[in-house]
């Protein structure tokens, strides 16, 4: 055990695991503590004890929240609080110790969270740096002269201001010798000379951080920055305003930048000894050991030394491991392990091992080159046992061998089931197959032919309900009932399910035609016994009808499918013919359908925009952007006209993307023209949600955040059990987009999709605003979607608000705010921004 960890006191209390990664603190030159959930040190390197002047009895059981000074208490435990609750991924801050001496001091403070393999938090993982000196030195200097130019020359950091109105940059002599200039020497300080210099793995979040500026009391980030002689440097900036014009906007920011490449370096050192520790918490079946390359020592978990018999207490060495890998595997082992040594990288291989007891086992290992602080070289890795897999794939490989070795017997058997199968087995009708001859042979002698396309109504229920067997039997009478309605040149088959076919040869006369539909409809419906229970059937069927020579048999069961699925619309227990008129509303439907296609690649899809406005002030608050056709021929079309054929074709989250890129540019653009539209809220379709791609496609929009908000139709949220959907409403509220909640009021949103959905406000929908006026019943339902929305502390919108009345009612309700044509109608961009114009004047 090292020297720090007999610090701690022996024996140990806690894990295994603490204490390996104790011994590999213990290398590290920063302070390092390991803590319990609630502060308390379970381990402390020396640094650690020395830091906190506790060098003698050393820092463990210590709160460490009894040595953060009382003021700064409260900002600590809030930031820690945020790491635990996994609000911030990490705790980087400056507080002021106390240390045993009662001295205070400065320091930069690192807090991690580590977990347990179920991913629950375990231990808090907390390095420290004595910053006081520089810490000190710039607070006492803080309201001198303008640049500080003396405290932050001593400390190690530039200074930089830049002046907006005047066009200028100063840097520091300390800010360019941190980047290998001389202190008189002129360095360029346009913004394009500065991004240049910028990593280009870092160059969009320095973007960001620009961006953001105005909008932050100070703006701390850090990025990599090409010094002179061409490495990279990790560069920490603190800027805030100091000046502003007369309408707020800052004019002028000062800076400082510290080099912090050391400490960064002292970072990725501590996530590589991070890493061990996550496998050695993750793990439960698997091994973890390491080998010290020079001293041949070797460490193995409690696991491993399970999996090699090894007993508890045993010390081991290289040696003994190579007197356990099975002979025949060794030399490949060694000449691996070697190879690795040489590449400085990784490998995987499986190997077999010979117990103590003379088991054989195999295992597989992962195994990581790795140094530790003098650049001693180490090999860690993990193992883990699959004999019974090995054994499992085995029996496998022998079954497959087996099953190949019958398989040309099998095919032959299949064939020949198949050329027999033109018979369905339960109804002994002949099947889909069989019809498929029939037709073809009607087909070759064109002759002219009907079809009746039978599906039974309700037969889901009945099997669901009374099972299978009672399904069975219904099927059964169907087969029976219908074939007694036929004549002998008609032709009956099952296709499937509960769906028969009738083929008519050479009868085309409708009328014929339905007083056949008309008897099997009501021979179905008369009652039968099953299992001493009544059931009653019922039946839709479509009717198609084709001349000699006209049109395709395969054309023909299309239009008696379509005339079945005209009769299960209309409520079923019907028939319907298919005539002309059916196919001319077909032919529009695909006609429309292909054009949407079309008109997606022309662009002819383009948002019009409606204000909301606050119902006090009628101030506009927002824009909802909604999705018209600039149809070449028929002119504007609203999506009555679009939105069926769009989702048929799956096209409808196209053009919902369409239409949020033309908003977000739109909004660009009003901006620059100083017109003022604090949001926009897009409709977004339940497949738009849950598409994958949908985080990358919005990261590549350039909008700012607290400027758009999805609105999301109440049924969505009955679906929103689907992971991909759940992930994507977490990603748009990261990226800063509201979401509101669509025609609130004619759906099913639960209470607890509300809190889930955090969502910034919701709609209550017209069909509920409209009566208010003049129903007392539809006004107490809008005030008590408008408590709910107080109560929950969302923002309540009302829809189709078109009269003053509407608007004075409502504000008296505390509605929010105000959507309909009291205010304005819908209208394109150019027309919205001559109507924001005229409001502001």
């Amino acid at each position: 055990m090292t020297q720090a960890m007999s610090a701690v006191g022996t024996p140990l209390e806690f894990s295994q695991d603490v204490a390996t990664l104790a011994r590999l603190l213990d290398q590290a030159p920063l302070p390092s503590y390991i803590l319990d959930l609630n502060g308390v040190v379970l381990f402390a390197n020396r640094p650690g004890d020395i830091l906190l002047a506790r060098e003698q009895n050393g820092c463990r059981g210590l709160n460490l929240e009894k040595t953060v000074y009382p003021p700064d208490l409260d900002e600590a435990r809030w930031m820690a609080e945020a790491l635990l609750e996994g609000r911030h991924p990490a705790y980087r801050a400056e507080h002021r110790l106390i240390d045993a001496n009662g001295r205070r001091f400065w320091a930069a403070i690192s807090l991690s969270l580590l977990n347990d393999c179920s991913g629950q938090p375990r231990y808090l993982w907390l390095q420290a740096a004595d910053i006081d000196a520089q810490k000190t030195a710039a607070l006492e200097l803080a309201d001198a002269e303008k640049r500080w130019s003396i405290a932050l020359e001593s400390a190690g950091q530039g200074v930089w201001e830049s002046d907006l109105r005047a066009g200028r940059v100063y840097y520091s002599p300390t800010w360019k010798r941190l980047r290998g200039y001389e202190p008189d020497e002129e360095v360029d300080g346009s913004r394009e000379a500065w991004l240049e210099r910028v990593h280009p793995l870092d160059l969009e979040r320095v973007k960001l951080h620009m961006l953001r500026a105005d909008q932050l009391p100070r703006n701390v980030f850090e990025y990599r920055e090409r010094h002179r002689n061409g490495h990279y440097i990790w560069i920490q900036s603190r800027g805030a305003p100091v000046e502003f014009d007369t309408n707020g906007r800052p004019i002028r920011f000062i800076g400082t930048d510290t080099d912090v490449t050391e400490l960064k370096r002292t970072e990725a050192l501590s996530q590589s000894l991070a890493k061990r520790l996550e496998l050695a918490l993750s793990v439960s079946r698997i091994g973890v050991f390491e080998h010290d390359v020079i001293t041949g020592g070797l460490e193995f978990d409690q696991r491993l030394r399970e999996i090699y018999g090894f007993g508890p207490y045993c010390p081991i060495s290289s040696d003994d491991f190579e007197r356990a890998v099975h002979p025949e595997d060794l030399a490949r082992v060694l000449a691996a392990n070697a190879e690795l040594l040489v590449r400085r990288g990784e490998h995987s291989s499986s190997f077999r091992i010979i117990r103590s007891d003379g088991d054989v086992r195999t295992l597989t290992s992962h195994v990581t080159f790795s140094e530790d602080g003098e650049g001693n070289p180490k090999i860690i890795g993990t193992s883990w046992d699959i004999t019974d897999e090995v054994r499992l794939h085995e029996e496998l490989v022998a079954a497959n061998q087996l099953a190949e070795a019958r398989n040309a017997d099998l095919q032959i058997a299949k064939d020949q089931i198949e050329k027999q199968a033109l018979t369905d087995a339960l109804t002994e009708l002949p099947n889909r197959r069989f019809l498929e001859q029939v037709l073809g042979n009607l087909a070759r002698d064109q002759m002219a032919t009907s079809i009746l396309h039978i599906d039974l109504d309700n037969f889901k229920e009945i099997n669901d309900t009374a099972g299978h067997m009672a399904g069975d039997a219904v099927l059964k009478r169907a087969a029976s009932v219908i074939s007694s309605k036929v004549t002998p040149a008609q032709f009956v088959a099952r296709t499937g399910g509960d769906e028969f076919v009738i083929v008519c040869p050479g009868i085309v006369d409708t009328a014929r035609l339905e007083r056949l539909a008309r008897d099997i409809i009501d021979a179905l419906a008369s009652p039968f016994q099953f299992g001493g229970h009544p059931l009653r059937l019922g039946a839709s069927i479509g009717i198609a009808c084709q001349s000699r020579g006209n049109g395709t048999l395969d054309r023909l069961l299309g239009d008696a499918d379509a005339a079945l699925y005209r009769a299960k619309k209309g409520g079923g227990s019907r028939f319907e013919l298919f005539t002309d008129v059916l196919r001319t509303e077909i032919e529009v439907a695909r006609r429309t359908s292909e054009e949407v296609l079309e008109a997606i690649d022309r662009r002819q899809f383009v948002p019009f925009y409606q204000p909301i406005v606050d119902a006090r002030t009628h101030a506009v608050v927002s824009l909802e952007a909604l999705a018209r056709w600039h149809h070449p021929v028929q002119g504007m079309l609203p999506p009555a006209r679009f939105m069926k054929a769009a989702e048929d074709r799956q096209v409808l989250s196209v053009i919902d993307a369409m239409i949020l890129e033309q908003a977000v540019a739109d909004l660009k653009a009003w901006r620059k023209q100083g017109i003022t539209i604090p949001s926009v809220s897009v409709n977004v379709s339940f497949n738009r949600l849950a598409d994958e791609q949908l985080i990358g496609a919005l990261d590549k929009l350039d909008f700012e955040p607290g400027t758009l908000s999805f609105e999301l139709l109440e049924s969505i949220f009955l679906d929103d059990d689907n992971d991909e959907f759940c992930a994507n409403i977490e990603g748009i509220r990261k990226m800063g987009i509201g979401i509101d909640i669509d025609d609130f009021g004619t759906g099913h949103t639960s209470f607890l999709s509300l809190f889930r959905l955090n969502p910034r406000r919701f709609k209550i929908d017209r069909q509920l605003v409209q009566p208010i006026i003049e129903s007392q019943e539809k006004r107490a339902v809008v005030s008590s979607i408008i408590g709910v929305g107080k109560t929950l502390g969302l923002k309540v919108v009302a829809e189709g608000v078109e009269t003053q009345a509407h608007a004075n009612l409502l504000r008296r309700l505390g509605c929010d705010y105000l959507q309909g044509y009291a205010f304005a109608r819908p209208m394109p961009a150019e027309e919205l921004q001559a109507w924001m114009s005229e409001r502001e004047q």
